[in-house]
Order: structure tokens, then C-alpha cells, then sequence
């Protein structure tokens, strides 16, 4: 039971991974109004140019991966370190977002502990 509701909320977490990637790429979604603090952290997202095409990219990849039972190991490692930047972010500039973040790293962290085994061979000290 467990393991399909894990199948479920990895199939949609990875579903909105997708959509935020594509979103940066496409610009589909309105922007919610924005404080002057997160217009500038933004006006400095652009200015670095290469940043969010990456974060994208890795949303879009991260997402698929996870949403497939086979690949979710790989998915949840590779989407961790967007969504660490996508918590700390609510944490410190937009607290109103902080229960979404916190749901979605939750699911991040429940698929990394539930494929801890496939990890293991990884760790191994090997000499």
C-alpha cells in the first residue's frame, strides 16, 4: 500500500517538476505578484543567464525520472538539489509558499529513503 501511494505522489510531483521546467523554457503560467525583494532576486536569476535554462532542465529530467518506478532512485537524487534550493528559498524570501516546498521536498525525501537500498553499492568502501 505504501509503495503505491509513493508511485502516485512521485507520478505527480514529478507531473509539476515537469510543468515548472517547461514553464521556464515556455512561460505559460502567470507570475504572481511579487514583492520588490523577489523582483530583484529574479532581475539576478536573469542576469545569469545560464541559470534557469539549468534549473529547468534538471526539473524536466529530475521530473521524468521520478515519475518512472524503474528510475525513481536516480530521479530523486537528481531533483534534490532543486528542490533544497526551492525550500530554502521559501524559507528565507517567501514564506507563503513554505507548506507546497515542504510537501514536495517530504515526497523527495520519502523516495530517497524508500530506494535507500539501491544507494548502498554506491557507499560501499571497496578496497
Amino acid at each position: 500500500m505504501k509503495n503505491k501511494i509513493l508511485t502516485v505522489l512521485c507520478i505527480l510531483f514529478g507531473l509539476m517538476m515537469v510543468n515548472s521546467g517547461l514553464n521556464k523554457f515556455f512561460n505559460y503560467m502567470p507570475m504572481p505578484e511579487m514583492s520588490e525583494e523577489m523582483l530583484q532576486i529574479m532581475g539576478g536569476f536573469m542576469t545569469i543567464k545560464w541559470i534557469l535554462p539549468l534549473v529547468a532542465i534538471v526539473e524536466i529530467i529530475g521530473g521524468i525520472l521520478i515519475a518512472i518506478p524503474k528510475t525513481r532512485a536516480l530521479g530523486a537524487l537528481v531533483i534534490l538539489p532543486v528542490m533544497v534550493g526551492i525550500f530554502v528559498h521559501h524559507l528565507v524570501h517567501d514564506i507563503s509558499g513554505i507548506g507546497i516546498a515542504l510537501v514536495l521536498f517530504g515526497i523527495n525525501i520519502w523516495a530517497i529513503v524508500a530506494n535507500w537500498n539501491k544507494y548502498l553499492p554506491m557507499m560501499k568502501n571497496e578496497k
